[in-house]
């Protein structure tokens, strides 16, 4: 499969909600559901690596598929907000190159 660039991946996603009549959710229903999917990735997460196992009733799910569900919300909700999420990409990775230049030990030893 081709690799796609993040503004591809919004417009995909803007594409397949913009068949709907409902569009997409008001920006709270879209935190609503971005926790609920947060929520679900953190059991998956549990159950894998924690102490709670899971029930031999639950459906069998992934990491990968939670974190799926979870990149999709946060892309509606980017597109509902008019958000291009690689400008806020390029805006977060600025502000941790400068604001943590010297906060983590580097592998190469450089402070």
């Amino acid at each position: 499969m081709a690799e796609k660039t993040i503004k591809q991946v919004q417009q995909e996603v803007d594409a397949y909600i913009s068949q709907f009549k409902e569009g997409y959710f008001s920006p709270l229903a879209m935190l609503a559901r971005l926790t609920e999917e947060l929520g679900e990735l953190a059991g998956e997460v549990n159950h894998y690596y924690g102490e709670k196992p899971k029930k031999k009733t639950e459906k069998e799910k992934t990491i990968e598929e939670e974190l799926g569900d979870l990149l999709f919300v946060l892309i509606c909700f980017a597109n509902s907000l008019h958000i291009d999420l690689q400008e806020a990409h390029d805006s977060v990775m600025e502000k941790f190159r400068t604001r943590d230049e010297h906060r983590w030990t580097r592998k190469d030893g450089n402070e």
